[in-house]
This record gives C-alpha cells, sequence and structure tokens, in this order.
C-alpha cells in the first residue's frame, strides 16, 4: 500500500479548517483526504505547530525546510520520497500516487434546464 504524508506549516488545528478565515485550499484538501480515507489509503498528516518532531526526525523534510525554509511547505513525501513541495496535491495526484481510479466526471447542468 502507498503511504503518502503530508508535512503541513503550522496551523491552529490538525487540518487548519478552523476559524473565521479559512483557507479555501485547506478546505480542499481537507475533504481529499477524507475521500482518501475513505478508499482506504494510507495518507497521514504533520503540523509544524503541534509535530515539530517528525518535522526534525525526518531527514528529507527537515533538510528541504533547511535549504529552501517555510515556503517548501505543505511538503508530501509518497512512499518515503518528496513527491510535492508547496501546495497541497489534488484529489487526482493523492489517487494516481496510490493507484486508485477517480470516477469519470459529469459535466455539470446548464441553468435554466
Amino acid at each position: 500500500m502507498t503511504r503518502i504524508q503530508v508535512y503541513d506549516p503550522p496551523l491552529c488545528c490538525s487540518t487548519g479548517v478552523c476559524g473565521p478565515e479559512v483557507d479555501d485550499r485547506l478546505i480542499a484538501f481537507a475533504a481529499d483526504a477524507a475521500w482518501a480515507a475513505r478508499r482506504g489509503m494510507e495518507l497521514e498528516r504533520f503540523n509544524l505547530a503541534h509535530d515539530p518532531m517528525a518535522f526534525a526526525d525526518q531527514p528529507l523534510v527537515r533538510e528541504a525546510l533547511e535549504q529552501s525554509g517555510p515556503e517548501v511547505l505543505p511538503l508530501v513525501l509518497v512512499d518515503g520520497d518528496i513527491a510535492l513541495s508547496g501546495r497541497y496535491p489534488s484529489r487526482a495526484e493523492l489517487a494516481q500516487w496510490a493507484g486508485v481510479s477517480l470516477p469519470p466526471s459529469r459535466p455539470l447542468p446548464l441553468a435554466g434546464t
């Protein structure tokens, strides 16, 4: 099984989906992470504000932070290798990494039809 690890920048909670002004990217990724979990994907998230030792204990993450600073976050490892940095993965990327197929997209109905 594919192991996906997401190293988040400092967030107020485990998902960052809280507070008065929530970033739409965090909302979308929280939904995509829940979708992945429902399909049995192994996806772990580490928050720099709450899990600093997870960052310090992972050599690739520690090195990326030392070289590029916090702009590298979020950092995504797939089976221990850096797959993405600086943004959250899309649902399609999660599916591809895990070998899960996405259902075909359906066109949205036109207004007034």
